[in-house]
């Protein structure tokens, strides 16, 4: 069994096409296909099922795919590790709220102590940054959800909550005012949401359980992938949104939001550093891994 014979299969499997394929890797087709033979002759399975139309991956080839991804997967970290050892590159995969408001903070102040230090940063949802730590992409991840995966190892280091947004009107400003927040009332805006990836949405979505109010029960009125945007739509009146605490504040500080405290329920999240298990960390990765927590220690 080859690191070739595993790729070619991969994405065979991937696309469900020997033809893509063979463009994908820039290899022939009847090479693509010698790989999978001399894969199933080795293991003595049939792996793809192949028509003139369609292939089927058998059971045993979905076994085999999983197992080729984090194969690969460590192939591709270690090579990838060895290859920014000198240069000292960590890369950095992080969601929303890292990428947007805690590393802007964290990195100016890491770099002016750690100057031979170089960061590659990813930005995605939490499960596609989640995605990418377990496929070997990235050095450690900045998430903001915990998801039960045995390959990786999760930290918690930056405390945050869920609160409230609105428009900035005499309608929510009473409400402030008073300072007693009509929850029921306020959960039949309509709403804005993050879509389904985000550690946002999840948190939201925990809140919501925890108070007994379903989502089939709001006015949802659009799902945007970015916070930035989310903000910006509320204080435009288009609707009212639960979102990060953290995000939240510096339009609140401008005076153009409203924020509310949601009451009772489980509105407290965190956000994690995650990593691989059972990968080998480089030193800058570790020393940067203690920084994060040392730096939010303090600050607390």
């Amino acid at each position: 069994m080859e690191f070739k014979q595993l790729r070619s299969f991969v994405v065979v499997v991937k696309y469900q096409s020997f033809t893509k394929a063979a463009e994908q890797l820039y290899l022939s087709q009847p090479t693509i296909s010698t790989h999978i033979r001399m894969l199933e002759e080795e293991l003595r399975s049939t792996l793809i099922i192949r028509t003139t139309k369609s292939i089927e991956v058998t059971a045993r080839g979905r076994e085999l795919y999983e197992c080729a991804l984090t194969i690969l997967g460590l192939r591709d970290n270690l090579i990838q590790r060895w290859a920014d050892t000198e240069n000292n590159v960590i890369q950095l995969g992080a969601s929303t709220i890292p990428s947007a408001y805690l590393l802007p903070e964290i990195l100016p102040a890491y770099g002016k102590e750690h100057p031979e230090i170089y960061f590659s940063i990813h930005q995605s949802d939490s499960q596609g940054i989640i995605e990418g730590l377990i496929n070997g992409g990235f050095d450690i991840g900045m998430v903001g959800m915990n998801r039960a995966d045995e390959s990786l190892a999760y930290i918690p280091f930056y405390q945050d909550r869920m609160v409230l947004i609105t428009p900035v009107n005499e309608r929510f400003l009473e409400m402030k005012r008073e300072e007693i927040v009509p929850l029921e009332e306020l959960l039949r805006e309509p709403m804005i949401f993050r879509e389904l990836g985000s550690g946002s949405k999840k948190s939201a979505d925990r809140f919501l359980e925890s108070v007994n109010i379903s989502e089939e029960n709001l006015r949802i009125t659009a799902r945007v992938n970015d916070q930035e945007s989310i903000k910006n739509l509320v204080a435009s009146g288009l609707g009212i949104s639960i979102i990060s605490e953290r995000a939240a504040h510096n339009f609140v500080e401008a005076k153009r939001l409203l924020m509310f405290e949601l009451p009772g329920g489980d509105s407290g999240r965190s956000f994690y550093l995650a990593f691989r298990k059972n990968f080998i960390l480089k030193e800058c990765v570790s020393q940067f891994l203690k920084y994060v927590q040392r730096h939010y220690t303090v600050m607390d």
